[in-house]
């Protein structure tokens, strides 16, 4: 069973993000970035279907070569393998120009495979757009957010959390899969898996390699304006007997808060 797993990089949901005033970008120089923690969850489960079935465990990723850091990390996990799809383009947030990349990879590089693997969503774009676009690119059966996953033979059942309820779907392989929280617990890499995975060479696909043009893959999004959002004003003490004090809460709401 060869399962595909795809990662990306992302700054640490700790760390304090600042925009440039006149790029109107994020500034990385001193951000942290992680394996965004959805798609630990995508790994994981690949490595229990590998364990329960057999097979081969392979985690790609678009980006730069400082991506090559998480695909270590998903390697000393106990990933099999592993390929970056070099792009020196910075975050577009345009879903559509990255599912089209993965999509070509999967074709020219990747098509003997059983499972795609994904996080339900990056913590970088949140965009959860991904998986199905990629899915209807391939053609291939699609389920989102799963929390339960079984695969016999080339059968798969997966379980998925809606309001107030489960959803139970049966699926053919191969299909393209979603994690959500709660369908695993990650594993830590081991000593044996970091050392390990220091040894292996990552392959680097470039797009002449995939034979994708500039045009193919030009965003179709633009982003006009991105800035932080204003400071939170400090919060204020009504220091009166309760009758006077619910006046002026009413007077603060109505004419400063204008929530009333």
């Amino acid at each position: 069973m060869n399962i595909l797993v795809f990662v990306k990089r992302v700054p640490d949901t700790e760390s304090k993000i600042r925009v440039n005033r006149e790029t109107g970008k994020i500034e990385e120089e001193g951000l942290n970035f992680v394996l965004s923690p959805y798609d630990e969850y995508a790994v994981e489960e690949g490595l229990r279907l590998r364990g329960a079935n057999g097979g081969k465990v392979t985690v790609l990723t678009v980006g730069t070569e400082e991506s090559s850091i998480i695909l270590k990390k998903c390697l000393a996990m106990g990933a099999d393998e592993a390929l970056l799809l070099k792009d020196e383009v910075p975050e577009t947030y345009d879903g559509l120009r990255i599912a089209k990349i993965i999509a070509r990879a999967v074709e020219k590089k990747c098509s003997d495979y059983s499972l795609l693997l994904f996080g339900k969503q990056s913590v970088g774009a949140d965009n959860a757009q991904i998986p199905s676009m990629v899915a209807e690119l391939l053609g291939l059966p699609q389920i989102n957010v799963v929390t339960k996953l079984e695969i016999k033979g080339d059968q798969g059942i997966a379980h998925r959390e809606i309001e107030g309820a489960i959803e139970k779907v049966a699926f053919p392989l191969p299909s393209v899969i979603s994690a959500q929280k709660g369908l695993n617990e990650p594993r830590y890499e081991t000593l044996k898996g970091i050392m390990a995975a220091k040894k292996k060479e990552i392959p680097v696909l470039s797009f002449e390699d995939l034979e994708l043009k500039e045009e193919d893959i030009a965003s179709g999004l633009e982003i006009a304006k991105m800035e932080t959002p204003p400071e939170r004003q400090v919060g204020k003490i009504i220091k009166e007997e309760p009758e006077e004090a619910a006046k002026k809460l009413v007077e603060f709401l109505h004419l400063e808060a204008k929530i009333i």
